[in-house]
């Protein structure tokens, strides 16, 4: 059956998990933050994406994984926002004066409704009512994920009746070899700038070609999957939607590929280098460490709300957001 019960959070929030299946790919999507809980590619004998089988993981250390994360994912520096002159005060995380994935009561903590499902698809849909989080606006999201042949595909529109902040994405960690871990593999991204990230990891408001620099991946760069090497910025492709492209591909050791396209002019890439599931069963029967993945989120430019002359991530009335971001998975008997 398609539809099958995943269990309760700790605040009695019945969660549900929907099975999608094609003749190449079977994909399990939660209520709970819209999560890609589990992708497994026929031919393969191990899940493509780090999870869990147990609701806990979700409310703990593992609330990123596979989750579609907003209003406004990555970080806001100094918790606040201007919006037509008017300044709006959000949730300071881990007392650092940012404001990290919407906070608490972000879209990865919501338990979505099913407005539809069949064999290969299912539509979500989320209210977020105004000021939840410090969010201006009653906003209306609906994530609708399709899979066909080898094909994971997740279309998210949104809209409002009063100007918002909003720059979702999703944040699953791709696992594409037997075992966590991705050193050795190789990753090739078609950007030719990056957002030069400060200290606090928040953009200075800086555009650099990645020519001879670490970030240079358009010719395809092998991972040490390690603390040898740090990534967590921001990849320009533009400064504004384009129609779906190619933009990255993640190549594991064991011979299986994914290649991501998108409609967004920004991808965060991060390391996985502060992962610590230790305390969770797993789909690979074994606690998740730092490193055991990366995760590539694609987006609109982080930092837009403190950088003028960034792409703009205001949501207003009668402009609906739309979004579409899909992946495909290979092996080389597949081809």
């Amino acid at each position: 059956m398609p539809l099958a019960s995943f269990g309760y959070t700790a605040d009695g929030r019945h969660v549900q998990k929907i099975t999608l299946r094609s003749e190449q790919l079977t994909v399990s999507i939660l209520t709970l933050g819209a999560v890609i809980n589990y992708v497994r590619l026929s031919g393969v004998a191990w899940p493509l994406t780090l999870g869990s089988p147990d609701v806990a993981s979700y409310e703990g250390q593992l609330s990123s994984f596979g989750s579609f994360m907003g209003p406004v994912i990555n970080r806001i520096k100094g918790c606040t926002a201007e919006i037509d002159g008017k300044t709006y005060t959000f949730e300071k995380h881990h007392c650092r004066n940012l404001t990290q994935h919407s906070g608490s009561t972000g879209m990865h903590r919501q338990i979505w409704e099913i407005a539809e499902y069949g064999p290969d698809y299912v539509v979500l849909a989320l209210h977020l009512p105004d000021g939840l989080g410090g969010f201006p606006g009653n906003r209306e999201i609906t994530v609708r994920y399709d899979i066909e042949q080898a094909s994971l595909r997740l279309t998210a529109t949104a809209s409002t009746d009063a100007p918002t902040p909003f720059n979702p994405a999703n944040h699953s960690y791709w696992s594409l070899d037997s075992k966590p871990g991705y050193g050795g593999q190789t990753l090739q991204i078609a950007a030719d700038h990056y957002s030069e990230p400060d200290a606090q990891l928040m953009p200075t408001g800086r555009i650099l070609p990645v020519d001879n620099s670490p970030y240079d991946f358009r010719a395809g760069r092998r991972l040490a999957g390690d603390e040898s090497e740090f990534y967590d910025l921001n990849l320009c492709f533009g400064s504004t939607k384009a129609p779906l492209r190619p933009i990255a591909t993640l190549t594991g050791v064991d011979g299986v590929r994914m290649q991501m396209a998108t409609t967004e002019c920004g991808l965060q890439l991060y390391d996985g280098g502060t992962i610590d599931g230790h305390d969770y069963p797993t789909h690979h029967g074994a606690p998740y460490g730092p490193y055991a993945a990366p995760a590539l989120e694609a987006q609109s430019w982080p930092g837009s709300l403190a950088q003028s002359h960034f792409p703009d991530i205001i949501l207003r009335p009668g402009a609906p957001y739309h979004q579409i971001t899909s992946w495909t998975f290979s092996t080389k008997q597949i081809g």
